[in-house]
Formats: structure tokens, sequence, C-alpha cells
């Protein structure tokens, strides 16, 4: 890994913990990478980082242009985070239907930012319109589009995860639930532990309420970080194995009940995350182990209805 200045360095090399009370007693081991020890709290970092690195090493961000995406909070906020750093002036394409929290962080570090408004929760128009916004906003002010959901650079940043999951935990990995929003995090994550044992069983988590993955129709639902309404780029039937469809309301009972139980505080991702593990370790049972990701930190959703 290369040198990086400043709070850069901080990206990475985050701890992994094991569940000690939700799976059971009937159970396989259930471990959680804490992605939260991230500087902006959250695994977006890593993906933020390389995105820019990336485009930088090929020549395609000039210095001083404006970097330009759509985000639901988390990629903006570690966007923000890392071209205050190094420079870049930032645009971002969000809405008001994600946590407060998140749109404030991007201002915090210098973001200019543009909100599509919705009355309705994540519904599947939403994405769509911010990508268009965000493409009208890379032509008016000649910037340069991250486009998450095409940027293969991504990758690159998520599959370190799984490399450090993997030079973590002793003994075999039996399976891996990631929630899916781009796509990123979850072929990043599990293509090093698939590399290390090949048996392992992906799963890709998504909501209940717009389980297209699964091959369900789009909708409405409250899990930020995923459910985008369409299946990703990224996401081809050759990279997971199975799909696990979690509800929003099992989602936030699962993230308030870690909180307390465990003190792995997260969002509504890694609630439904953890839901997930939960049931491929009680299905599978005692001596295996299932690994899977907090996301971010639950100080992005206090105001929301999760912790409110």
């Amino acid at each position: 890994m290369p040198e990086r200045p400043g709070a850069l360095s901080g990206i990475g090399n985050t701890p992994i913990v094991q569940l000690a009370s939700l799976p059971g007693p009937d159970a396989g081991e259930v471990w959680v990478k804490l992605e939260a020890a991230n500087p902006t709290g959250s695994y977006k970092d890593r993906m933020a980082l390389a995105m820019i690195e990336a485009a930088e090493e090929r020549g395609e961000l000039r210095p001083g242009q404006t970097v330009v995406e759509y985000t639901g909070g988390s990629t903006g906020s570690s966007l923000a985070f890392v071209c205050a750093i190094k420079g870049y002036p930032i645009r971002i394409v969000s809405s008001n239907a994600f946590a407060q929290e998140k749109l404030t962080t991007m201002r915090a570090f210098g973001a200019e930012l543009e909100l599509v408004h919705s009355d309705h929760g994540i519904h599947p128009e939403l994405i769509p319109q911010m990508v268009q916004r965000a493409a009208e906003v890379v032509a008016e002010v000649d910037g340069f589009a991250t486009d998450q959901l095409n940027n293969a650079d991504t990758l690159d940043g998520y599959r370190e995860i799984g490399e450090e999951i993997v030079s973590q935990l002793d003994g075999e990995i039996h399976g891996a639930c990631v929630y899916v929003g781009v796509g990123g995090a979850f072929v990043g994550t599990v293509s090093p532990i698939r590399d290390a044992w090949p048996g392992v069983i992906r799963t890709i988590v998504e909501p209940a309420e717009s389980a297209v993955i699964a091959g369900g129709p789009p909708g409405t639902h409250r899990i930020e970080g995923g459910g985008i309404g369409f299946v990703p780029k990224m996401i081809t039937s050759d990279v997971y194995d199975r799909v696990d469809a979690v509800s929003t309301e099992d989602a936030f009972a699962a993230a308030r009940e870690a909180a307390r139980t465990e003190g792995v505080w997260t969002g509504p991702s890694g609630g439904a995350n953890m839901v997930a593990a939960v049931r491929l370790a009680r299905e599978l049972g005692p001596g295996h182990r299932i690994v899977t990701l907090q996301p971010d930190s639950g100080l992005k959703y206090l105001a929301s209805d999760l912790y409110a």
C-alpha cells in the first residue's frame, strides 16, 4: 500500500470481532469487520480513495478539477473527505431521503450539495434521477465523474477488506454476507475470501421490499446504502451463490439489538448484514464461520427513525 498523506493513512486495517450472543448456542460463529473505524466512519473511505488515486495515476483527473458524484451519503462523505485532503472541489447530488447526518458530513468536508427531493424514501426512480442530474453537473462544470455505479476502481479499495479478513482469521471461512448497493463492496470483499476458500457461500443481502437481484419487483424501503431498484452492473450470476432478502423492519431491529447486546453500533445496512449472517450461521450450525461487515457507524443515523 502506498504511503498516503495526513488522515488518508488512517484508511483500512480495521478490526474484526466475533458476535458473542446474537447467533445463539446452536449456530456457527459470526464475525463482523468494523469498518466504522475508518476516518469518516464508513468503508466507503476505501473506495473513494481508490477511485481518486486511480484517476490521478491515469491522468484522467486534472489538478483543481471538480469531482462529481451521485450518492446516498456515505460515498459522498468519503469522497468529500478525500478531496478535501487532495485539494479537489467536489459537487454532490444526493437526496433528502437519506440521513441528515450524512448530508451534513458532506458539507463539513467542503462539498457543494444538491438534493433531489423525495417524499417516499428510497423509491425505484430516485437513483436514476440522481444519476441523470450528476451527469448534467459534469457537463456544466467540466467535472470529473467518479460514477460509482460503473467504476471498477472501487473494487481495488474494497478488495482490501477481504484480504484483511483472510489475514485476520485463522481457519476456514464458510460464508460471507454483504449488503449490495452498487456492488463493489460485495464483489471486492468476497473475491479474496473465495480465492482462499473456494467453497465459501457468497450471500448477497438486499431489501425484501426491493429484492430485484432475487428476481422481485423494485420497491420502496429504508435500508440506506443499497436496494437501488435495479441490478447493478457489477452483480453478475457468477459472483454470488445466494440472495437473502431482509426487511427494513428486521434490519432496524438487528441494528438496535447489536448495539445493545454486542456494542456493534451500525446503520440499517449493517443490521441487514447481521440478519443474513445470523441466518446462515444457524443454518450451517456449530463448527462453521460466517463473516459480514459493519459498513458504517450508528452515529450517521442518530436523527433517523432507526435510533430517534
